[in-house]
């Protein structure tokens, strides 16, 4: 009976498409079962629209809702694999079919472009989504773990520290982002000072590449691996695991928060902040936060919060930043002393009462949402704070967030190729500018995509330049795009690569023409092969 129903949905989906589409689609289905396992596994890993269950599959994990209604194209297959074996026959027959492959793993792609496609052609695309693939493998005495690529940071963070309270790994304060992009775009967070981003320390990975082959750091070789850590691993492949280095940390860290008005010297507070916070010990992090509080336009000011993570008890902090920070004002009452799992909680928002939250997946937020990043090289003056301040009051949309987390420390020790991640000594640290709206009409989203662009435009003289540097993570469309599917040329893709990358984006196309020469891991804001760049020169 189950596989009569599958059948008819399967004939019903045929029906619906044009007679050319219909030998594709079909070619493509037909192959995936195939490979896989023939029709009885049809209702367990892939879909299509007409499925009554591809809407609530399709729509699980996606954290921008604005994509829902922007006219993108949408997927053709919604592909859930268990094995990575079920990657590798969508890879293989995607290539043998002209189906092409978007890869999603936690659905926090800041720009859609894990599960929509803003190609100019009407070429079919599945979403292979890895959230099957999540298993979590610690071994605590040897300090490492395996980690599936679907799996989301506050599952790693709750089996790692389920194996061992003094063990953690450096990833980033959001508990619900997937790791599959987050390791293989860097990785920031509040461990970073003392062990740099994620992507430094992975030490292994299992790979799905352009010819379906299951490949590890050993049959990869060390360019590629090189390439996954920090050039975005979609560019080049499926990755399927990481096996993770992990770090120590003490049995007990401190969390504080201080927050001040611009009436409170919060001006004064975070231009010492530049300075000081990348140069702390590497055991003190502390990250600014800065937005408009209150009603605009008369009752309107600029709340800044100081949010630190010590590794080690609350006196060692507070002797920490007496000696360097005292204007803070930092007093023991502000302190919290806990585990590293429950500052992951704290962080992230959570009561610190229940560490199995860290294992809900579920979207935070129903909304919309734009962010774009900078790095700051040379401290803002106080003046132009000042001016900074009275841009963010301005506008009257929802207000504008400005999250600052420190550099130094370890970021400034690894050097700026040894790995794909780029953005290491100089930066004092980073700005992520983010911006949510809970309507859903097209003019209101153009109003909230118009003042975040305002804005960004107005901080361009006060940081990074030539190129003026951003983090893939915070991935971000205007930056520059291509919708001629597969045939993005090197030189097009200077304009967001060289942001992203810096001068490792040469050797990240050298790579991708290396081992995906034709170009099928293509997206918008993709790395194409450098053989592209002698065509288009």
């Amino acid at each position: 009976m189950a596989s009569a129903v599958i059948f008819s949905c399967f004939l019903f989906f045929l029906l619906c498409t044009s007679h050319a589409a219909y030998h594709q689609h079909a070619n493509f289905l037909g192959c995936f079962l195939e490979e896989t396992g023939g029709s009885s596994s049809f209702s367990s890993k892939i879909y299509t629209p007409n499925d009554t269950s591809f809407a609530t599959f399709y729509r699980s994990s996606i954290q921008n809702l604005r994509f829902l209604s922007s006219g993108a194209e949408t997927p053709s297959f919604l592909i859930l694999p268990s094995v990575a074996h079920d990657a590798q026959a969508a890879v293989l027959c995607g290539r043998r079919h002209g189906v092409r492959l978007r890869v999603r793993s936690g659905g926090h792609d800041y720009e859609g472009l894990s599960y929509v496609s803003f190609s100019s052609t009407d070429s079919p695309f599945a979403v292979l989504d890895l959230s099957g693939l999540r298993t979590i493998d610690v071994d605590a005495e040897a300090r490492t773990a395996w980690v599936g690529a679907g799996a989301t940071v506050g599952e790693v963070y709750y089996q790692v520290a389920a194996a061992s309270p003094t063990a953690a790994f450096p990833a980033g304060v959001c508990t619900t982002a997937g790791v599959g992009g987050q390791f293989s775009g860097g990785g920031i967070g509040s461990l970073q000072r003392k062990y740099g981003v994620s992507a430094d320390n992975v030490v292994d990975a299992e790979l799905v590449n352009a010819e379906g082959e299951l490949l590890t750091r050993e049959t990869m070789g060390e360019d590629l691996f090189w390439a996954i850590r920090g050039g975005g691993a979609a560019n080049f492949g499926v990755v399927v695991a990481y096996k993770l280095r992990l770090v120590p940390v003490p049995p007990k860290l401190t969390l504080f928060s201080v927050s001040r008005t611009l009436e409170e010297g919060a001006t004064r507070l975070l231009h010492s902040w530049q300075s000081i916070a990348p140069r702390f010990a590497d055991d003190l992090w502390i990250a600014a936060v800065a937005l408009a509080v209150g009603e605009a336009p008369l009752n309107r000011t600029i709340q800044v919060t100081f949010r630190g993570l010590f590794l080690g008890p609350c006196r060692g902090m507070l002797a920490a930043i007496n000696k360097s920070f005292p204007e803070l004002g930092v007093r023991a009452e502000d302190c919290n002393e806990l585990s590293w799992v429950e500052t992951t909680l704290s962080l992230d928002g959570h009561a610190l009462n229940d560490t199995s939250v860290l294992l809900d997946r579920r979207p935070v937020y129903n909304s919309s949402f734009k962010s774009k990043s900078d790095f700051v090289r040379k401290p803002i003056s106080e003046k132009t704070w000042e001016g900074i301040w009275e841009a963010m009051m301005e506008g009257e949309e929802e207000p504008l967030i400005m999250a600052m987390e420190p550099w130094g420390g370890r970021l400034w020790e690894i050097e700026d190729d040894a790995i794909a991640f780029p953005h290491r000594k100089g930066n004092l640290y980073i700005i992520q500018y983010g911006m949510r709206w809970f309507e859903t009409e097209a003019a209101v989203t153009e109003r909230h995509l118009t003042w975040m662009r305002k804005f960004y435009e107005y901080m361009a003289p006060h940081v990074s330049s030539n190129p003026r540097a951003a983090y893939l993570n915070f991935k971000d469309i205007d930056l520059g795009s291509s919708t001629e599917e597969g045939r993005t040329s090197y030189r097009e893709a200077s304009a967001w690569g060289r942001r992203y990358f810096l001068h490792n984006f040469e050797k990240l196309a050298k790579v991708k023409a290396r081992v995906d020469p034709e170009n099928y891991f293509w997206n918008e804001q993709g790395i194409p092969p450098f053989a592209f760049a002698v065509a288009a020169r």
